[in-house]
């Protein structure tokens, strides 16, 4: 019987398999062509034969037989513009009906995991994890809207987008927007799977807090305040680069340097992650209970094993999208619109770049030291560096008691960047500022009359400068994300090309944070210390970007990996990129540094978009120098989701490229010293 019911599942596998295989002969296909074509003209025939063959790849055997999809088209097919441009009017309306409803009943549903608002249980997991619109394409598929929509509005590749793209105008883009939609056909559960997977990784990283006031030395001093907590990596990096004006400094980011050793390599005692029961010595990594050393636990390579299932629910889609069959192509020939490759190549080229060098040795004389392996991280080149971040704290903490304050802030702000007060008033009315639990982000709106949320740490007492820091970056994100739908001409085309795009302009606003704050940078060459500020960013996180990308094309190669193979090859790729690309910088080997980033385990394959966004905003900068900023940002930020050269040419008349920033970094290095 067990033989019988395995033989049974294999065979119900299989038909499922089958049913979920296009069954449309080729000389259905043509016939349907042939019959399109000869009643709406030769006009329409390229149109037609990408609608019909596109459409004809996703019917499966459930959604009927080849009469059935035979006379579909010819029901569905509509001949005219006049009838096309009213479908498309009725469609994209409807999506926005769907996708804000959703995305707001998501923000709810996540608000236990993402706000500041107690304890997380794990009904609130389960319910975080629980993807609203999972059903959606199955259902689409299901009653037809999803073929209507392919067979009227086909999907354009990459290779056609950039060959035709600078030719359309705003309606030909909008209609390939929404062909973009229905270009692949996931299973709900597999969809559903990949939320709740996502979910626990954020959690996971969103509770790994370090305790600071327990972090000891060899003699048992303490270096920080008894109620610091940081997250990790975000909050363990902003300190360590908060510490280049201390007196103790160097002490304080070679502790904090261990402990990010530590997280990576998983021999962090399990009981010092978000938590202050024990004192911890880093350097040692010796764990104390009463005055007495103790045994520990290490982590039991938790962090490895969320980055694995992550892998592994996105790997489950690669049957289902025969046009970006990987995850990697999705998420950068799909999402991001740039070859993989190309991005890759963009990378190395900068940070193999004779500059870096001799960028490191400016630093190296500023900081009167040899260079350590965390000073990837060196923020020297802003002003803030030169003041203590108690000093700011405090500045902070006055202006900004409450996450109400910064709320009632957020139209003055815009205005000191040049906004008229109506158009701030405007911007803000559709902002949200909540107190977040993780270390901030901002989440967009996906309808009219709906609000972007604006989130970051705040505490009891109030925001410290490194909340409001961040809250101004996400401030630029939440700018843009209002401004590239209600400005929208279409809603098809609401956003900007990919997250690097926005990213830029969180960058272009979190680095006037001060500014904002009424201290001025009367620095005669704050231009060239930006640049060099600029490059010094991308050398570090495009080293970040590029572990990221060789852990994904690993996993593809080695799917069946364990947690703690995954974690070795990891910090193998870590040490590889750094002995290459960082040794030479800075004299060391073998650091595992790049592998610290928390984008790694729950935002899978995000990192680029960083150093793409550097890239962004470097020449966005250069591009409103001198001119108004306010003007300028509203002109480039409301050209919507083109695809990123022919957006950046529209921002600032130049593809994306690193040779903007290389030439500006050599002039920069003979006015700074």
């Amino acid at each position: 019987m067990i033989g019988i019911q395995q033989c049974k599942n294999r065979s119900e596998d299989k038909n499922s398999e089958q049913s979920k295989k296009s069954s449309i002969s080729e000389t259905t296909i043509q016939q349907v062509k042939d019959s399109l074509v000869k009643k709406y003209g030769d006009g329409r025939k390229k149109l037609i034969e990408k609608g019909v063959t596109q459409a004809a790849a996703l019917w499966f055997d459930s959604d009927g037989t080849s009469e059935d999809f035979s006379k579909f088209c010819n029901e569905n097919y509509l001949g005219t513009d006049s009838m096309r441009e009213a479908i498309f009017q009725k469609i994209q309306h409807q999506f926005e009906v769907l996708n804000g409803n959703f995305n707001r009943i998501t923000i709810g549903l996540m608000e236990p995991l993402h706000l500041d608002k107690g304890e997380v249980l794990p009904i609130d997991e389960m319910f975080g994890g629980y993807n609203v619109s999972s059903h959606l394409t199955d259902d689409f598929f299901t009653n037809k809207i999803a073929f209507v929509t392919i067979l009227n509005f086909p999907s354009y590749s990459l290779k056609e987008k950039n060959e035709k793209g600078s030719s359309w105008n705003r309606q030909q883009w909008a209609y390939a927007r929404l062909g973009d939609i229905f270009s692949s056909r996931v299973p709900a559960d597999v969809i559903q799977k990949i939320s709740e997977t996502l979910t626990a990784a954020d959690t996971y990283i969103s509770e790994y807090n370090i305790f600071m006031g327990n972090l000891i030395d060899k003699n048992n001093k303490t270096y920080f305040p008894k109620d610091l907590k940081l997250i990790s990596h975000w909050g363990l990096r902003d300190e360590l680069k908060s510490h280049y004006s201390d007196t103790e400094g160097l002490q304080k980011q070679k502790i904090i340097y261990n402990v990010i050793k530590h997280i990576i390599y998983q021999d962090i005692p399990e009981s010092v992650i978000n938590s202050d029961k024990y004192l911890w010595d880093p350097e040692k990594n010796k764990l104390f209970g009463n005055g007495k050393e103790i045994k520990f636990t290490p982590e039991p390579n938790k962090r490895y094993e969320h980055l694995l299932n992550v892998f592994k629910t996105n790997k489950a889609v690669d049957p289902y999208s025969p046009q970006y069959p990987t995850y990697i192509q999705r998420k950068f020939d799909g999402e991001m619109e740039i070859p993989q490759e190309e991005v890759e190549k963009n990378f190395t080229d900068f940070i193999s770049s004779p500059q870096v060098k001799e960028v490191a040795t400016l630093i190296s004389k500023r900081l009167r030291r040899n260079l350590e392996p965390f000073d990837i991280w060196y923020d020297g080149f802003k002003l803030r560096s030169t003041i203590s971040e108690t000093e700011l704290t405090n500045v902070v903490k006055t202006k900004y008691p409450a996450k109400d304050k910064f709320q009632q802030d957020l139209p003055l702000i815009l205005q000191k960047l040049g906004f008229t007060s109506e158009k701030s008033n405007e911007i803000t009315s559709h902002i949200s500022v909540d107190a977040s639990r993780g270390a901030g982000h901002a989440w967009g709106s996906e309808m009219h009359g709906d609000n972007a949320h604006l989130r970051t740490r705040v505490g009891k007492d109030g925001m410290d400068y490194k909340g409001y820091n961040i809250a101004v970056h996400e401030f630029g994100h939440t700018v843009e994300q209002t401004l590239s739908l209600y400005d929208m001409d279409y809603y098809a085309m609401k956003g900007v090309p990919n997250t690097a795009f926005t990213e830029a302009l969180a960058f272009i606003f979190q680095k006037r944070d001060l500014e904002l704050l009424g201290i001025k940078n009367t620095e005669p060459a704050k231009f060239d210390i930006m640049v060099l500020d600029n490059f010094w960013a991308c050398y570090e996180i495009m080293g970040v970007s590029l572990v990221d990308m060789q852990v994904w094309k690993w996993l593809y190669q080695n799917p069946n990996a364990t947690p703690a193979q995954l974690k070795e090859q990891v910090i193998f790729i870590a040490k590889e990129i750094w002995n290459k690309y960082y040794s030479p910088v800075f004299g060391t080997k073998d650091e595992p540094i790049l592998a610290i980033y928390s984008h790694m385990i729950d935002s899978p394959l995000y990192l680029s978009n960083y150093p793409m966004g550097h890239l962004i905003d470097f020449q966005i900068e250069k591009q409103i120098k001198d001119k108004n900023f306010a003007t300028e940002i509203q002109r480039i930020y409301t050209q919507g989701r083109l695809i990123p050269q022919i957006w950046m040419k529209g921002a600032v008349g130049k593809e994306i490229s690193i040779e903007p920033m290389l030439d500006a970094t050599t002039e920069a290095l003979k006015k700074v010293k």
